[in-house]
């Protein structure tokens, strides 16, 4: 019998800073490259917050040699003084004590990002080093901590500077015991700086690169702001209204923009913030201006007789079809939803967000009425298709247990029913097929050979997608449904591997497919359900060993190990429908020696453009980009 021995001494009291070191996926999610690059926003965000209350322009951003990072802005500089509370320095407070900032209440920020106040004192708490230097009042002042925010100098005056010159300099080095890597990625944190500079118009943001091997820097102004983030974004797409639709208001102390412009295209990307936090889940802000445009547009087309006193009224998906957007909402006290802060939860937005865009939106459409009738036409023509989309999405509906066997000859089921330990092969061609089928674990492995090539639906509605035979298949194989009828927890697998040959007709298959995923299956593809097998390309043969290479630098570097008189053989691989069911299993499909590349989107934004640039209909940008990556096509990961 266990002793039941719990006593008081058991409760363990986590001090100061102890407490973000000993659970910091608390503070900042992940301990992985993600939490790495989320300590320089924590830091970027308290100079954005000096922006918002109109007193910093510019913020500086490097990556120095050894992978430390520095932030500069012209702010207004940390306040130096002896703080009330805790009788240190103000700079100390803020770098040491959770929960201390200029974002409770105290007048320092109406609005602010980041975590709230303690975002100075995590960053402090999993680094080696932070220095911070602050100028202020015509003196320049610096504080120094180490090995997670012990403090080795206390704030100290150590010169002076113009008494106009003022801001804060923080460098900090990621502590290598906490995090994964300490290896900063120039191109992750150039893609949310421009982000931070599209959703703050004439705030100039510059990134560099110290780092021998990189050697570069960008600067980023954008005076239009969000307008010319719509403009970015619908690179490569053809408008359909020349005029970006701009829109911007307050009630009751927030802030509302919303900037939009629809393209020929039949996907939306509607993209919305608070305070710059990416709210990638919506909220209150992002139903209330949906809800507005659908009721506008709806009473604008009734008005006008373009919509009929007999037809259906328009759908929230009509009326987006096409629409690039985003929204930003300024707000003194956003409640988030969820850890990732991914939703904005406040009710009290939903009606102001409504109150604001319907004001002028309804403006424009009064005043633009060729525009207006464009935008209806396209969204009559999208609930056109929306109709026969419900009609041909009946075809993909399982039936019952029989209809799951075989679905006209295609799938081979795993005979395992639990999604978590289930995956299924989209495989190119027949011949592959019958030897993946052949070497399969059937317990758990589901094979669905695909004959020829899918359908671009980066070009088509779904109702046209519905009528291709193969995606009908790959819809009822996975089990979710699709479009308004999508359920991810309905999924059937929980890997989805797409096996093609390692050529220029294989990679177009699995481009193919990854474009479908991204239009009509996008949650599979953000929860990292999607594979690409990476069957190999050379096989080596020296005695008894027998080596499978993915590559020529692999083999290269193989090759290089060798002992220098070791003999041995090297072949190319056979593509996948020439390979026995022995071989296949050997070198693709056994769990325990298969290579799998997990497919990921870490920014829509890249996301939308690289899929509109691959498979849209410019055939320009789409030639440019083959001939600059046609050396890399082969391991290119979109």
């Amino acid at each position: 019998m266990a002793e039941n021995n719990y006593e008081a001494s058991d409760i363990q009291v986590l001090e100061g800073l102890e407490a973000v070191r000993k659970r910091p996926g608390m503070y900042i999610g992940t301990t992985d490259v993600k939490g790495l690059h989320h300590l320089v926003w924590e830091i970027v965000d308290n100079s954005i917050d000096e922006a918002l209350a109109g007193f910093c322009k510019h913020i500086e951003i490097t990556i120095h040699k050894d992978n430390s990072i520095t932030v500069k802005d012209d702010g207004r500089g940390i306040p130096v003084g002896i703080h009330p509370k805790t009788g240190i320095s103000t700079v100390e407070t803020v770098y040491t004590v959770l929960h201390a900032g200029g974002k409770f209440g105290g007048g320092g920020y109406k609005v602010s990002g980041g975590l709230h106040g303690v975002g100075a004192s995590v960053v402090n708490a999993l680094s080696s080093k932070v220095d911070v230097i602050v100028k202020r009042e015509g003196k320049v002042f610096e504080c120094q901590f180490e090995n997670g925010g012990k403090t080795v100098k206390k704030l100290t005056e150590i010169g002076i500077c113009d008494i106009n010159e003022t801001g804060t300099t923080v460098t900090f080095k990621p502590d290598i015991d906490i995090f994964d890597t300490d290896i900063y990625d120039y191109d992750t944190l150039k893609t949310r700086t421009r982000e931070l500079a599209f959703l703050n118009k004439d705030l100039r943001l510059t990134l560099t690169d110290e780092r021998p091997e990189e050697k570069k820097s960008d600067t980023f102004l954008y005076e239009g702001g969000i307008k010319e983030y719509v403009k970015f974004i619908n690179k490569g797409k053809t408008p359909i209204h020349d005029e970006i639709i701009y829109l911007e208001g307050e009630e009751e102390g927030i802030m509302f923009e919303v900037a939009m412009q629809y393209n020929t295209g039949y996907t939306d990307n509607i993209i919305s913030f608070v305070n710059n936090i990416n709210t990638h889940d919506g909220g209150t802000h992002e139903e209330g201006v949906r809800r507005a445009l659908t009721r506008l547009i709806n009473n604008y087309a009734r008005k006008n007789n373009i919509l009929k006193e007999k037809d259906d009224s328009l759908t929230g998906d009509d009326v987006k079809e096409g629409l690039t957007m985003i929204i930003s909402c300024k707000h003194p006290n956003p409640q988030f939803e969820g850890q990732t802060k991914g939703r904005l939860g406040n009710s009290e937005v939903r009606k102001l967000a409504d109150s604001v865009f319907s004001k002028g939106f309804d403006r424009f459409l009064m005043e633009n009425p060729n525009e207006a009738r464009i935008i209806i036409d396209k969204a009559t023509t999208a609930a056109r298709a929306r109709v026969a989309a419900k009609k041909a999405r009946e075809m993909t509906r399982r039936k019952g247990d029989l209809d799951t066997i075989n679905f006209g000859g295609k799938l081979v089921d795993c005979k395992e029913k639990d999604p978590s330990v289930c995956e299924i092969f989209l495989v190119e061609g027949d011949s592959a097929g019958g030897s993946a089928i052949k070497g399969r674990n059937s317990m758990t492995q589901a094979i669905l050979p695909l004959r020829g090539k899918i359908l671009n639906v980066e070009k088509a509605r779904l109702d046209r997608a519905l009528s291709n035979e193969e995606i009908r298949t790959i819809i009822t194989a996975f089990g979710t449904g699709i479009g308004e009828e999508f359920d991810l927890n309905k999924l059937r697998y929980d890997k989805i591997i797409i096996m093609t040959d390692a050529d220029v007709d294989g990679s177009h298959i699995r481009v193919l497919l990854l474009t479908l995923f991204y239009r009509f299956f996008r949650p599979i593809v953000e929860a990292g359900h999607v594979y690409a097998a990476q069957p190999p390309l050379f096989v080596i043969k020296h005695g008894k060993t027998i080596k499978y290479v993915l590559n020529e630098e692999e083999r290269d570097t193989y090759l290089a190990s060798l002992n220098p008189n070791t003999k041995y053989e090297i072949a190319r691989m056979k593509g996948l429908g020439e390979m026995d069911a022995e071989e296949l299993n050997e070198t693709t499909m056994d769990i325990n020696k298969r290579i799998l590349r997990k497919i990921t989107v870490n920014d829509i934004v890249e996301a939308d453009a690289a899929f509109t640039k691959l498979m849209g209909e410019e055939v320009a940008p789409r030639r440019q980009f083959i001939e600059e990556n046609a050396k890399y096509a082969e391991y290119l990961d979109v």
